[in-house]
C-alpha cells in the first residue's frame, strides 16, 4: 500500500493541494504513503493534555517507521479540575460535542487513511471515541496517562484532597498555611489526576472497548516507557489502516458491555454512564440506562481506587494495570474474552499476559471483592422517570428518607454548605443545572467534597439533574431525567418535601400524590435560558436528555 490513492493528493488535478502541502513540509513520497492523522488535544491549562505534545513526537515516529505519513492537528480540551465551581464549568461537557465535531472536520476534510487520538482529561477521551465510531476511519485512542500523587504530611495526595480540604478549611479545621501547602504539593507535575476519577475511568473503558491496547492507558504520563507506547501506537494505527479494520467492527455491543463492567469493578465515574451512551449512539449500538445497572448488579467491586477507596492510578499500574482487572473479570466469566480489540488479539488474550505483583492490594481476587456489586445503580421513580444515576462505591448506604432543601444552582448549595446551612438527614437538591438548563450540566464536585469536608458526607444525601465528578464520594445521585428546564418532575420539588433514596428497590422517589405533582407541574414556567447567543445557547437548544448520553447529533 506504498502507493495508495488518497483522494486529496492523487492526479494531476490535485497539484495545488499538493503545492500547498509540500510547503508544510511534505514531500511527493510521504503523500504516497497512507496519510494518518495525529489529533491531538494538546493544551497548555493543566496537567492532564501538558505532555501530549512530547508524546506526539514519538507517535509521529511510529507511523514513519511503518510507512505512514502523520498529519498532526490540535482541538480544544476544557480542564473540569481547573474550571470546577465555577461558571466555566458549563463549557467542560459541551466541548465533548465540539472535539468529536472538530476531529471528524478535519477527518473528512483531508480523508485521513487512519487516525491516532492522543487524549487526556475528561471530555478528550469520549469525545475522540465518538469521533472514531462516527467516521468509521481505522484508528486508535492513547491515552496521556495519569499524574503521580503528590506528597503532603507524609502521605500521598490528589487533587481530590484539596477539593475537600477547601471543606475542612471552610468548617475551621484547616489553616490556610496547611492549604496553601497542600495545594502546592497535590499535583507534581503532567498527566490526569490520579484516582479512579473520570480520566482514568475512561481510560479503561476504552482498552475494554478495544479501542486503546490493553495497558497502554495505564503507563503514567511522566513515565520514559510512555515514549515507546506512543511508538507502538503510531505503528499500530498504520497496520488498522493497511488492514482496515474499522472502529465499529470493535465497538460493538459486547465490548461497550466489557467496558461497564471495568467501570463498575474499579468505582468509576458516574459519567462514564453519560459517555458509553453517546460512544453507543455513534457506533449504532443500542444501549440504554438499564443496560448499566444490570451489569453493575452482577459485577462485583475489585479495585480498591480513590476516591472511595486507597490507591491511586500509578498503584493500580505497579500492581498489574487495567490488564489485571480485566483478567480477573474475563477469568471470572464476568467480561467477553473473545471481542477484538485494535491490537490484533481479543481482550482476553491480551489480558492473559497481565503480571500480578506478589503481595499488591490495589485489585482483590474475586472471592474477596471490597462488594459483592459495582459501583453504579440506576434509580427511577416520580422524580426520576427517564432514570437517574447513583455512585455506591463510595457509600455503605442503600437508604435515605430526609427532607428536601431545594437549590436553583450549585453556588447556592455551596453557599448554603459553606455557611453551615446543611443538616444532618437534609436531600440537597440542585436542580436546573443538566445538559440543557446548565447549559452544560455541572459537575458536583465543589459543593460534594464541601459536604464531606464539613463532616456530613454520612448523614446527607444529594439529588440533581447535573453531573458529579470522578472524584466525588458519598451519596450522590445525579442525572435525574428529564431535567428541570424541560419540565422534570424536579422541577416541582418545594423546601421540606419528603424525598426517599431506595437503592434496593432502585427507586428516587418524592412523597408527593400524582395529583400533587401535576398541579405543580401544570403552573411550572420554563426559565429563559442562561445564554441566548453562542456555542452554549445553541448547544442547550440542541442537547438530548442525560438519560440518552446528552448528545447534539
Amino acid at each position: 500500500m506504498s502507493d495508495h490513492h488518497n483522494p486529496l493528493t492523487r492526479g494531476a488535478h490535485r497539484a495545488p493541494a499538493r503545492a500547498m502541502l509540500k510547503a508544510a513540509g511534505f514531500s511527493d513520497a510521504d503523500l504516497r504513503k497512507p496519510l494518518i492523522g495525529v489529533a491531538n488535544t494538546w493544551i497548555e491549562i493543566g496537567p492532564c493534555n501538558l505532555h501530549l505534545r512530547t508524546l506526539a513526537v514519538h507517535v509521529k515516529d511510529g507511523i514513519r517507521a511503518a510507512g505512514g505519513t502523520p498529519m498532526e492537528f490540535n482541538t480544544v480540551s476544557i480542564s473540569d479540575g481547573i474550571t470546577m465551581g465555577t461558571e466555566g464549568m458549563r463549557t467542560s461537557l459541551v466541548s465533548r460535542e465540539v472535539i468529536a465535531d472538530s476531529i471528524e472536520l478535519v477527518a473528512r476534510g483531508n480523508g485521513f487513511d487512519g487516525l491516532v487520538v492522543l487524549v487526556g482529561c475528561d471530555k478528550t477521551i469520549p469525545g475522540g471515541v465518538m469521533a472514531l465510531a462516527r467516521l468509521n476511519v481505522p484508528g486508535l485512542i492513547l491515552y496521556g496517562g495519569s499524574i503521580a500523587p503528590g506528597h503532603f504530611m507524609g502521605r500521598e495526595v490528589t487533587i481530590q484532597d484539596v477539593f475537600e480540604a477547601v471543606g475542612a478549611h471552610a468548617a475551621g479545621r484547616m489553616t490556610d498555611g496547611e492549604l496553601c501547602a497542600l495545594e502546592d504539593a497535590a499535583c507534581p507535575g503532567a498527566g490526569a489526576c490520579g484516582g479512579q476519577f473520570t480520566a482514568n475511568t475512561m481510560a479503561i473503558a476504552c482498552e475494554c472497548l478495544g479501542i486503546a491496547a490493553l495497558g497502554s492507558g495505564s503507563v503514567p504520563a511522566t513515565d520514559p516507557a510512555k515514549i515507546e507506547v506512543g511508538r507502538v501506537a503510531g505503528e499500530r494505527a498504520v497496520d488498522l489502516a493497511v488492514r482496515g479494520v474499522r472502529p465499529r467492527s470493535i465497538i460493538t455491543r459486547r465490548s461497550i458491555e466489557n467496558a461497564i463492567a471495568a467501570v463498575v469493578a474499579t468505582g468509576g465515574s458516574t459519567n462514564a454512564v453519560l459517555h458509553l451512551l453517546a460512544i453507543a449512539k455513534e457506533a449504532g449500538v443500542d444501549l440504554t440506562l438499564a443496560d448499566f445497572d444490570r451489569i453493575s448488579a452482577r459485577t462485583p467491586l475489585l479495585a480498591d481506587l480513590k476516591p472511595s477507596g486507597r490507591f491511586v492510578a500509578t498503584d493500580l499500574h505497579a500492581a498489574g494495570g487495567s490488564a489485571l482487572v480485566v483478567k480477573r473479570l474475563v477469568d471470572g466469566g464476568l467480561m467477553a474474552g473473545d471481542s477484538p480489540t485494535v491490537t490484533g488479539r481479543t481482550i482476553g488474550e491480551a489480558a492473559a499476559a497481565a503480571k500480578e505483583t506478589p503481595g499488591q492490594e490495589v485489585v482483590r481476587p474475586l472471592d474477596r471483592a471490597l462488594k459483592g456489586h459495582g459501583g453504579l445503580v440506576i434509580l427511577f421513580g416520580n422524580l426520576a422517570p427517564e432514570g437517574a444515576v447513583l455512585k455506591l462505591s463510595g457509600t455503605q448506604r442503600t437508604h435515605h428518607r430526609g427532607p428536601a432543601r431545594v437549590f436553583e444552582t450549585e453556588e447556592a448549595a455551596f453557599d448554603a454548605v459553606r455557611r453551615q446551612a446543611i443538616t444532618p438527614n437534609d436531600v440537597v437538591v440542585i436542580r436546573y443545572e443538566g445538559p440543557s438548563g446548565g447549559p452544560g450540566m455541572r459537575e458536583m464536585l465543589a459543593v460534594t467534597a464541601a459536604i464531606v469536608g464539613a463532616g456530613l458526607g454520612d448523614s446527607v444525601a444529594l439529588v440533581t439533574d447535573g453531573r458529579f465528578s470522578g472524584a466525588t464520594r458519598g451519596f450522590t445521585v445525579g442525572h435525574v431525567s428529564p431535567e428541570a428546564s424541560r419540565g422534570g418532575p424536579i422541577a416541582a420539588l418545594r423546601d421540606g418535601d419528603i424525598v426517599v433514596v431506595d437503592v434496593a428497590n432502585r427507586r428516587l422517589d418524592a412523597e408527593l400524590s400524582e395529583g400533587e405533582l401535576r398541579a405543580r407541574l401544570s403552573s411550572w414556567v420554563a426559565p429563559a435560558p442562561r445564554y441566548e447567543t453562542g456555542v452554549l445557547a445553541k448547544y442547550a437548544r440542541l442537547v438530548s436528555s442525560a438519560s440518552t448520553g446528552a448528545v447534539t447529533g
